[in-house]
């Protein structure tokens, strides 16, 4: 990973234009080590880094109209707190955010007038991004902008748009607003918008799925591969569980049986909690949430997936119940069981994860009896010894 960055600080050294670190807020070495972190991550093949690395200095920034439905905002929150490097310098440099609600200095009539310019400006060529639900009921009274409903407003912009993103699950799915009994009627953006969408589900998504996918499009003018959900694959090829850092103690039958026992405090498995994590696609054990440091995801801190990014599970099963175990298969790698909890994966190992498939095993109904469908086992601490002073093992 160094020797190829030091390779590419050389090859590009005399093509970056004088500027591009000031405008950038970042040095020439962390910007291309961002680039080649970037390319391992969506499991691109050696070379990528310098081809985002060009497109990134070179090409016309895309035109993004940015429109907030019925959501939280959190996803756009998400993103601006992220600092690996800071990603809001990055999005900003990265695009033209011609449209966005909550970073408009103007609002109104001025912050309409300024999405029609540039949509009429950039026709066929910019890029829609969607935040939140679409309200529909009675005609989608319960969400309007501008005078204009959500749905309105979302087949106007997206008609004309080169590409159309859900980002959040609210977006992707209808997600919180949706749920039981609905009120208003609120649904994903694709059963609106009949075109194709690139979904990036997650209450909040992480952000740099969003960058990732915003960055394959900039430098090959087309998204990474989707899964039949319209989700890019790099980053939703693999269940949550699989590479979970507590997956060990699944594997070995060591479950939490309530919050706060000793298999809780131990960081054992929280199946028996309601982790969604065996039916849910994800990369989150892999890459970690918010640049926090170790254990900045909801399973990190101790508390199980809610399937956040799954349709038909996130908001809507219950978040204590049992998941269903879509398949059990070998995860692409083994921490330790006494190795800090949150680390994440390094570069080079994202890579296997994105393009990695796992190998199933038969141990399934071996298995079924410890997983809080049978009886309980019991989880006593092991004797106290010199070497584990706590009894953990």
């Amino acid at each position: 990973m160094r020797d190829g960055v030091e390779q590419m600080i050389q090859q590009l050294n005399g093509e970056m234009p004088a500027g591009t670190e000031r405008e950038l807020g970042l040095s020439r070495r962390v910007f291309l080590q961002f680039c080649a972190g970037m390319a391992a991550t969506l499991g691109l093949p050696a070379g990528a880094e310098a081809a985002i690395a060009r497109s990134i200095v070179a090409k016309r920034r895309p035109s993004v109209i940015w429109l907030h439905l019925s959501e939280c905002t959190g996803c756009t929150e998400s993103m601006l707190i992220s600092e690996h490097p800071a990603i809001d310098k990055l999005i900003l440099e990265l695009v033209s955010l011609d449209y966005h609600e909550t970073l408009f200095a103007g609002a109104g009539k001025q912050a309409e007038a300024a999405r029609k310019a540039s949509m009429a400006a950039n026709k066929g060529k910019y890029l829609l991004v969607v935040e939140g639900a679409v309200s529909t009921k009675d005609g989608g009274i319960y969400c309007k902008i501008g005078g204009r409903t959500a749905t309105e407003l979302l087949n106007e912009c997206a008609k004309d748009a080169a590409a159309v993103i859900a980002l959040g699950s609210c977006a992707s799915w209808g997600g919180m607003p949706s749920a039981q009994p609905n009120p208003t009627g609120c649904t994903g953006v694709s059963e609106v918008w009949k075109g194709p969408v690139v979904n990036i589900p997650g209450c909040p998504p992480n952000p740099y799925n969003f960058l990732s996918t915003v960055v394959h499009y900039i430098t090959f003018g087309r998204f990474p591969d989707l899964d039949n959900q319209g989700r890019p694959k790099f980053a939703y090829s693999r269940l949550i569980h699989e590479n979970c850092e507590r997956r060990p103690h699944f594997d070995n039958g060591r479950f939490a049986e309530e919050f706060g026992d000793f298999g809780h405090r131990s960081g054992w498995c929280l199946y028996r909690l309601g982790c969604k994590g065996p039916e849910t696609y994800a990369n989150c054990p892999a890459v970690l949430f918010g640049d926090a440091g170790g254990g900045c995801w909801p399973v990190g801190t101790g508390h199980p997936c809610i399937g956040c990014t799954e349709r038909g599970i996130g908001f809507e099963k219950p978040i204590h119940s049992l998941a269903e175990l879509k398949f059990v298969t070998s995860p692409a790698f083994y921490p330790h069981i006494v190795e800090e909890q949150g680390k994440g994966v390094s570069v080079a190992a994202a890579a296997v994860l994105a393009g990695g498939v796992g190998i199933a095993i038969g141990a399934a109904a071996a298995m079924a009896k410890n997983l809080g469908k049978g009886s309980k086992p019991e989880n006593k601490p092991a004797p106290k010894s010199e070497d584990s002073p706590d009894g953990e093992e």
